[in-house]
């Protein structure tokens, strides 16, 4: 854990996992811990090379991203929250927390925040095909990996 007093935890899964809801209550029973959205952090620093409209997402500055929360990530504490964790530097993380979803659950996810087809479709695709698992596991040591189950409430409290 180099030299941080608290860890950084990466909780990570395609979208619609539960990723956010999953970080909000760790950092709210937590002592110390932060919720750090890279999302919001993207949009609100302009850390992005424009807008995708076919995705309806922005297209992130990953160097732009790192040297933005290089210095809070490396003080610890963190909960970082992103659709992908290898990015992030091994020497950063002290934790990899995947989610997955059961696909039909997912896919009603999806349809409720009204993805378009192409986006619905490639996010299903990754979740089927474990695609952000095996980016941890290539990324991480095996040892600092935890995969979770995040079908219902049920299984956000008792992760």
């Amino acid at each position: 854990m180099a030299s941080r007093q608290s860890p950084n935890i990466i909780v990570t899964g395609t979208p619609g996992v539960g990723k956010t809801s999953h970080c909000e209550m760790i950092a709210a029973q937590s002592s110390g811990l932060r919720h750090m959205s890279i999302n919001e952090i993207v949009k609100d620093r302009g850390l992005h090379e424009g807008f995708d409209d076919r995705f309806k997402s922005f297209i992130v500055d990953e160097d732009k991203l790192l040297d933005a929360i290089e210095d809070e990530v490396k003080a610890g504490g963190n909960i970082i929250d992103w659709h992908a964790c290898d990015l992030f530097p091994e020497s950063w993380i002290d934790l990899v927390v995947v989610l997955r979803t059961d696909s039909t659950e997912l896919y009603d996810r999806l349809m409720a925040r009204k993805y378009s087809e192409s986006k619905l479709q490639e996010n299903m695709d990754a979740e089927i095909m474990q695609v952000i698992l095996s980016e941890a596991r290539e990324s991480y040591d095996k040892e600092i990996i935890v995969e979770l189950q995040s079908d219902s409430t049920d299984d956000l409290e008792a992760n």
